[in-house]
């Protein structure tokens, strides 16, 4: 998957599930990329609608908060 922005070189992105995703039905789920820079998530429904691009630092952010949320 390419993506490309305002002023971004293409991106080429591996997409992969979150391990948190439903399993009973595979095509409910998010997905996300990780760059070197940044991390991008997009619904696995619309992979070619609007993602989400965080810096490294807010996805870091975002998972120290949403695992102490989860317990």
């Amino acid at each position: 998957m390419n993506r490309t922005g305002s002023g971004e070189v293409d991106v080429d992105l591996t997409w992969f599930k979150s391990s948190y995703s439903d399993s009973s039905n595979p095509n409910d789920c998010v997905e996300v990329a990780i760059a070197l820079e940044s991390v991008h998530v997009r619904d696995s429904k619309a992979p070619q609608g609007p993602r989400l691009t965080l810096t490294s630092a807010a996805w870091r952010r975002f998972l120290s908060h949403s695992s102490h949320i989860a317990r």
